[in-house]
């Protein structure tokens, strides 16, 4: 089985581990003695930050400033395949656990490096999702003229992940012809940018900036929220002429052979007057009403719900897996696509036992380190085991 060693917090590393574990892989957390990952103890609308990023892997509460804590995990990191290092910059050059040196250990091992800001002149640059949004402009697009807004979920932090993984399985891959592993240099500003690429694309060939795109519109004129009499919100999609031809007509909107309306070029022109004369027609529709003639016809829409309305979601249902924390059963999504291993987030230093005797210390070796403060496990500091949600 693979083994990855996971040395990260809140969401950037914990979610390239969670990938990880779900695909099958061993992932040994490793986390501070006594203090665990920060998200541990956040609470309010970060409350399920930990449990959520966290389930399905191994937790070693393993002090790596201590000299005796390095020498445990050098050890660790002879038998293992890929390291995610998701700490601040320089922060493992520091503890002497660079790439270089954990690579002249072992030649195979694969070094997933995810900080905020890539190699390059910033990459001292201490950052977090939010920040990096701002600087990359997904902030800008995201909101309004002088109002810049997050996006609603730590999507860069996610999104680096996944660019992570994604390399490291092409370093798997590449390992099985060179039997060497390599350092990987992923860093959320330059995912961001990645994600504005179409915008950066579009500003070179149309010359002009971009207002924020809730502001400039999207390619299609036909493509926002519309009111029902009930008050629920539908957003339609309507993105080719033959949609609108049959949208025209089902929605007896009466333009249906209205000149220029015929192409999409068109009716963007006029979107402003063809949402007001269809939010008239919504308007005194039952949501149910208007969501039969849309699927009936076959074009797109959606309704408006909370990520806590998916909980009881039709469509949902089929990719929430059951873990437990602290006592308390929670359904959360699986990874998409299916994953093979799904268990609980793990109680700091819970497998630290386990993990020390494969790696051949004695019970009078572990009780003194865990006396020295180099090693916990679970039940042997009983702050470690607070939860902090309600």
């Amino acid at each position: 089985m693979v083994r990855v060693i996971e040395i990260g917090h809140i969401v950037a590393g914990p979610s390239a581990g969670l990938l990880f574990s779900e695909l099958g892989y061993e992932v040994i957390k490793i986390e501070k003695p006594g203090e665990g990952d920060i998200a541990r103890r956040l609470t309010e609308s970060s409350a399920g930050a930990f449990p959520f990023y966290n389930r399905n892997k191994k937790s070693m509460a393993l002090d790596l400033g201590n000299p005796e804590g390095r020498e445990i995990f050098l050890k660790l990191i002879r038998d293992s395949d890929i390291v995610i290092d998701n700490l601040g910059y320089g922060a493992m050059q520091r503890m002497h656990l660079s790439y270089q040196e954990l690579s002249s250990l072992n030649g195979k091992l694969i070094y997933l490096s995810i900080k905020g800001y890539g190699a390059g002149p910033m990459e001292k640059r201490k950052s977090l999702d939010f920040p990096i949004e701002i600087h990359s402009g997904v902030a800008y697009m995201t909101g309004l003229t002088n109002k810049p807004m997050r996006v609603g979920g730590s999507m860069i932090d996610m999104g680096a992940a996944m660019f992570g993984v994604i390399q490291a399985l092409n370093a798997l891959l590449e390992r099985q012809e060179t039997g060497k592993g390599r350092f990987i240099d992923i860093g959320l500003f330059e995912t961001a940018m990645f994600f504005m690429g179409q915008h950066i694309a579009t500003y070179q060939l149309n010359h002009r900036e971009l207002k924020p795109l809730n502001e400039e519109g999207f390619a299609w004129a036909i493509y926002d929220f519309f009111d029902t009499s009930d008050g629920k919100k539908v957003f339609i999609a309507v993105t080719t002429d033959s949609q609108w031809k049959i949208f025209c007509r089902e929605m007896r909107l009466g333009l249906c052979d209205s000149p220029g309306l015929e192409k999409n070029e068109g009716r963007f022109i006029r979107r402003e007057e063809l949402h007001s004369l269809i939010q008239e027609k919504t308007i005194m529709m039952k949501r149910e009403e208007l969501i039969n003639i849309l699927q009936t016809n076959n074009i797109a829409y959606s309704e408006l719900k909370t990520p806590w309305g998916l909980l009881s979601d039709e469509q949902a249902e089929r990719n929430l897996v059951s873990e437990t924390y602290f006592g308390k059963e929670l359904m959360v999504p699986a990874i998409p696509g299916g994953g093979t291993n799904y268990g609980n987030p793990p109680i700091l230093g819970q497998d630290t036992m386990e993990i020390m005797k494969e790696l051949g210390y004695s019970d009078q070796e572990i009780a003194q380190l865990i006396d020295s403060k180099t090693i916990s496990s679970a039940g042997s500091n009983v702050t470690d085991q607070v939860s902090t949600f309600h």
